[in-house]
């Protein structure tokens, strides 16, 4: 079996007997030699161009570089380990040689073991440091390439790193920046109460584990310019559970904000436009029975004030006041001569009367409203014990807005003049609903239009 050929290593020593001495060792004990150099600037290119896993370097060299100059030059330019071997002990060439950074210092003599150890750890070592540096490259194109700001503090608050979109929030170089408190870069106003938020780094750091999230500040850059953020705010822990210091992750949100702006002024012009059209709807449909004129919007006036009497939610309460507004809008399938006629209709004529339920849904039941527009108006004449028209619905089994709408529809019509009768008033509408309580009319919503009408509801005009 072929032994596996271990970490390449360059050899630099001008002595040509312990060269070779060295090389053997090394190859006994697994490795590869990639080359033996004499030199410093020898070892300086054979670094370029081999690239080996390590290298083991003599201090004193032939030349004028000598091997703490030439680990230098090779530090300075590739990652690459570097073991000093050596005679020399003395306080100046250890304080030399660690300016370097080196893997390790073996003093001549040596045992093969001890070799082996330290090129083992220094290539262990050297492992853990590349894969920290990839760690630490990864975080850096991470941190500068995300569209929020980032900034760190140390355990005193002071600013220890700031990202680009950190950098061009704040309009200023994080060279100048670094090393200053948090408070004197970073200036925080509360949008609601405009006051300066201070010592969030300290509050942070204070709260040991506790992330904190602020939606509501306006950051104010170096030139005056004022953005609102989003600021998320925690503490960085060290491994013995203390408090190494903070981030800050800083979010714009002025184009979020305006895009919400946007989308409100869009969502308002759409309900413009639906109430508008809701209207242009109903008053055609009344153009064919002037009699009737505004007994939509009466209906949908004294629902809406039924409505709000029990409670219900704003957004339920414009879908009731949108049935109201159309209940009738099937007449529009009526005769004009039947709306109008004078005299009370035949049983033909109040058949095709009664249609204008089903016709008003067929019309509406395709249009995409957020309410049951077309169930309401399809329900509006039925009654709570089944007797009503098209389907003899009853109770429960009606939308509460029909039971309302149904309500207000009968004292509406009641107390308005008709082609056939004199308005009979709303006493007589009042009484009629009172007096069918709970047999035709929802009992709740009879008691709470009695009590609307006895406190002063009137009408509007419309």
């Amino acid at each position: 079996m072929t032994q596996q050929v271990g970490a390449r290593i360059l050899v630099v020593e001008d002595e040509a007997i312990v060269a070779l001495d060295i090389q053997s060792r090394l190859r006994n004990l697994g490795y590869s030699v990639a080359r033996a150099v004499s030199s410093g600037e020898a070892a300086i290119e054979a670094a370029r161009e081999l690239q080996p896993d390590l290298i083991l370097m003599d201090i004193m060299l032939e030349g004028e570089v000598d091997g703490i100059t030439a680990a230098g030059h090779i530090r300075e330019r590739q990652q690459i380990p570097i073991i000093y071997l050596t005679a020399y002990a003395d306080e100046q060439t250890l304080q030399r040689a660690k300016a370097t950074d080196p893997f390790g210092y073996i003093i001549k003599p040596f045992e093969d073991r001890e070799l082996a150890i330290n090129i083992e750890m220094a290539l262990y070592k050297h492992r853990l440091d590349r894969k920290l540096r990839d760690n630490e490259r990864w975080l850096h194109t991470t941190l500068h390439s995300i569209g929020d700001g980032v900034v760190a503090t140390d355990a005193e608050g002071r600013i220890t790193f700031l990202n680009a979109e950190a950098v061009k929030m704040l309009g200023t170089e994080d060279s100048r920046a670094v090393g200053r408190e948090l408070d004197a870069v970073l200036h925080f106003f509360d949008e609601i109460g405009g006051e300066l938020v201070l010592d969030m780094a300290g509050r942070a750091i204070r709260s040991g584990a506790q992330p904190e999230v602020r939606g509501d500040l306006m950051l104010v850059a170096q030139k005056g310019e004022r953005v609102p953020v989003q600021v998320s705010i925690a503490p960085i822990s060290r491994g013995d559970g203390g408090v190494m210091g903070s981030v800050l992750v800083i979010r714009d949100v002025s184009g979020r904000r305006q895009a919400e702006m946007d989308l409100k002024r869009t969502v308002n012009q759409l309900r413009l436009t639906v109430k508008q059209t809701v209207n242009a709807l109903a008053i055609t449909s009344e153009k064919r029975d002037p009699y009737t004129a505004g007994h939509q919007q009466r209906v949908a006036q004294l629902a809406c004030t039924v409505a709000a009497e029990m409670g219900l939610d704003e957004d339920m309460i414009e879908g009731i006041r949108v049935a109201g507004l159309l209940h009738d809008i099937g007449k529009i399938y009526v005769p004009a001569e039947i709306l109008s006629k004078p005299a009370r209709l035949t049983t033909m004529e109040m058949g095709i009367m009664k249609t204008h339920s089903e016709v008003g849904y067929d019309i509406l039941k395709e249009v995409p409203f957020p309410w049951p527009v077309a169930d309401i108006v399809l329900q509006h004449h039925e009654r709570m014990d089944g007797s009503g028209y098209p389907n003899g619905l009853s109770g429960e089994e009606m939308l509460v807005q029909s039971r309302i709408i149904s309500v207000a529809d009968v004292v509406e019509a009641m107390s308005s003049h008709r082609p056939y009768r004199a308005a009979l008033g709303i006493e007589r509408a009042l009484e009629e609903i009172s007096r069918n309580k709970g047999k035709l009319y929802d009992p709740d919503m009879v008691d709470i239009c009695l009590r609307l009408f006895r406190n002063g509801f009137q009408f509007q005009s419309v």
